[in-house]
């Protein structure tokens, strides 16, 4: 007989994301995302971050504000990335938006052309160190899709990077091409990620008290724009096992 632990890895394996329920405390978070592998420390050094609107960042693409992140994977720039990122509702915005939304990297890389699906594997980009603490790394140098010794795929991305050449740029961010991690490539790349993510994403109003997991190094997500400031996530990285 399949455990609740086997049905939660078998959905991670086959759709890239599961949704842990009925947790309501960090000490309970902690313990569930402890049977996909070791949590580990995030930016500021901190296992646990607080996504809530905040003040100051009102006009920028960042996890403190109300505004649309688009779509990347997270931590591109370290080395290794999460192996799962986790998103715990503590509130949940009642504005009917500030979704969480996942679609399959892989999916997208098999639906290019040739030509743009081998530069994925084959151009490296700088991406950047994104420490608000001093921890961790200072940036790696990689291509889109990584091809590991052990022959697994690692896929980094941001769509930001690729067209602002920032993670977080304010709303109307805007910057020449020729200054860009791929340049106009990059742009290309970007607007065809983007064009398949709203056509192939799963988007889910995360339940209070419950958990979406999901593969970092296989998903990029992204999250709507919404309303109410009361909305408030735990995230945790998590490290498997490989």
């Amino acid at each position: 007989m399949s455990t609740a632990l086997d049905v939660h890895v078998g959905e991670l394996t086959e759709q890239g994301h599961t949704l842990l329920r009925g947790i309501a405390t960090d000490e309970e978070a902690a313990e569930a995302l402890r049977a996909f592998g070791e949590l580990v420390p995030q930016y500021d050094g901190s296992l646990r971050y607080q996504v809530k609107a905040a003040p100051g960042f009102e006009e920028r693409r960042y996890s403190k504000s109300v505004n649309t992140i688009l779509v990347h994977t997270e931590a591109p720039g370290w080395n290794p990335t999460p192996s799962y990122l986790a998103l715990h509702c503590r509130v949940q915005a009642t504005c009917g938006s500030g979704h969480t939304e996942l679609a399959d990297m892989r999916q997208f890389v098999a639906s290019l052309g040739e030509q743009d699906r081998a530069a994925l594997y084959e151009r490296e980009i700088e991406w950047l160190g994104h420490n608000t603490g001093g921890v961790g790394t200072e940036g790696v140098r990689r291509p889109v899709v990584e091809r590991t010794e052990s022959g697994r795929e690692i896929l980094r991305f941001s769509y930001n990077l690729l067209t602002t050449g920032q993670y977080d740029p304010p709303v109307d961010a805007s910057v020449d091409p020729v200054e860009l991690p791929l340049g106009s490539f990059g742009i290309h790349l970007a607007e065809q990620a983007e064009a398949f993510f709203r056509e192939n994403k799963v988007s889910v109003l995360i339940p209070e008290d419950s958990i979406l997991v999901w593969d970092n190094q296989r998903m990029v997500h992204a999250r709507s724009a919404y309303r109410d400031a009361k909305r408030h996530l735990t995230r945790y990285w998590v490290a498997a096992q490989r």
